[in-house]
């Protein structure tokens, strides 16, 4: 086959993602916490950007601030317009900013308090900090409690020990005896099953201190952990040779042991959710409040505005500066604008479509997904999976995910029903039960029928799963 050279033209059609557009689509699907640290950091870098510190703007606010910089030629793909811009000198601005000491760095627009001792003192003590006080006052030599630190250093956040007594002596460079006498001085601490290795030997450590060694508690926790898991209490009396009276009795003293000993403890920061938006019933309609608490709310700084105004006292590459930084802030106002509309704007959508759920609750959610509310709203999927990505909506049924009104359905006497009611039916079933002949899932799939529900037990036992309702021998009580 010949080689030859050639030119040919080619007409194709790509969608490609301008830099704006990827601001506006991070913007979309960014949760609250997120967007309020994303703000944030845009009002650091960005010259042009400012918080307002008047009462909350009124709809539209941020578009009239996009219409008000447009106003001085600055749109997308346009040059900035000097002509409409009023002079002023550079001198005049640095002037103004150093008559409140902003630039030398001791502005106090208020009195601020000086910070207290207890404001800087530390949170609440750790489980490494609670054993390390503990071993301070230990009577036991140096050197096994020098080993000690080493094995507080591997207990994980629930309290057990990660590391075995071959690595434990391999990092104190001391012989396996010694590191086993450092893991049993640690085991005495507060909170006791500390420093175990795994469930049995913390539960063992708790009875031994309750003084059960020997006793009916340590047998079955030694040998029938499996059975209490599954309650088969009765082939644990007969294992024993014990009535089922004393399997029960032992049961509950180990139902009262702490399994994960260490998370009492915990230095993990609780996590707030704040939801996006509300949407608080009035009369016999509904309102829709965009949340937009601890979100900055931000303006074109008027200082950097009359900077840019006279197109003479910068140089080139300064005023080149300020251009950039200046469509870059209309352009984040404007994608912060589009952010809130198509978040009303879902929220809008899914309340026409999900009422019955406002009006009467979970078991009235009916099934519905991305696709119905794009096609409503003449989106893309992609977008509306974007805008309920990571956020939370709140109304007089509580607080919920944005997925969660989307769902599957199942079929019924009456049409489709959402998988969501479908589990919520399934939940109240289960609570309602005889806790002494708990339902099976065959039984709460003819109870679904009696509803005029079509499920299949393993349609039953997903759900069930998916609502962490343990199954039917694990739910059984005992007298």
């Amino acid at each position: 086959m010949a080689m030859e050279n050639r030119l040919e033209l080619k007409l194709l059609q790509k969608l490609i993602l301008t830099p704006q557009l990827q601001l506006a689509i991070k913007l979309l699907q960014l949760p609250q916490l997120e967007l309020s640290q994303t703000l944030s950091q845009e009002l650091m870098e960005n010259p042009f950007l400012e918080e307002t510190v008047e009462e909350a703007p009124e709809e539209g606010s941020n578009e009239a601030e996009t219409e008000e910089a447009e106003e001085y030629g600055v749109k997308e793909d346009a040059e900035i317009n000097f002509e409409k811009l009023a002079p002023s000198s550079v001198d005049d601005y640095f002037e103004e900013r150093g008559l409140d000491g902003r630039d030398l760095g001791y502005f106090t627009p208020g009195h601020v308090a000086p910070p207290t001792i207890e404001s800087s003192a530390g949170g609440e003590a750790g489980l490494s900090e609670h054993l390390l006080w503990q071993l301070r006052f230990s009577d036991a030599p140096q050197r096994i409690r020098d080993i000690a630190e080493i094995v507080i250093g591997n207990l994980d956040d629930n309290g057990y020990l990660r590391a075995s007594d071959e690595e434990i002596a391999a990092a104190a460079e001391c012989p396996a005896g010694e590191a086993l006498e450092a893991v049993l001085l640690v085991q005495t601490f507060d909170p006791r099953g500390v420093a175990a290795r795994d469930l049995k030997e913390c539960l063992i450590l708790q009875v031994d201190e309750l003084g059960l060694r020997g006793s009916l508690v340590e047998e079955i926790i030694n040998h029938n952990l499996g059975d209490l898991e599954k309650k088969r209490y009765k082939q644990v009396a007969a294992q024993h040779g014990c009535s089922l009276d004393s399997v029960l009795h032992a049961v509950k003293v180990i139902e009262s042991l702490e399994p994960k000993p260490g998370r009492n403890f915990s230095t993990l920061p609780s996590i707030y959710i704040a939801p996006d938006v509300f949407i608080t019933k009035t009369g016999k309609d509904y309102q829709i409040i965009l949340n937009d608490e601890n979100i900055p709310s931000l303006r074109i700084n008027g200082y950097y505005r009359k900077l840019l105004m006279n197109k003479n006292s910068l140089p080139k590459e300064e005023r080149q500066y300020l251009e950039e930084k200046l469509r870059s802030a209309v352009w984040l106002l404007k994608s912060l604008d589009h952010r809130y509309k198509t978040i009303y704007r879902v929220s809008e959508s899914i309340l026409n479509f999900q009422r019955a759920f406002f009006d009467g609750g979970v078991s009235a959610m009916k099934p519905m997904n991305l696709r119905v509310v794009a096609a409503d709203l003449a989106m893309h999927e992609s977008t509306i999976s974007r805008a309920t990505a990571n956020k939370y909506l709140s109304c007089s049924h509580g607080l919920f995910n944005f997925r969660y009104f989307f769902s599957s359905g199942i079929s019924s006497d009456s049409g489709m029903v959402s998988s969501t009611s479908v589990k919520e039916i399934i939940r109240k079933i289960v609570s309602e039960e005889n806790t002494l002949k708990p339902l099976s899932d065959q039984k709460i799939v003819e109870l679904l029928k009696g509803q005029h529900i079509t499920a299949a037990r393993r349609t039953v036992a997903k759900y069930r799963d998916e609502l962490r309702i343990p199954p039917q021998i694990q739910r059984k009580k005992f007298n």
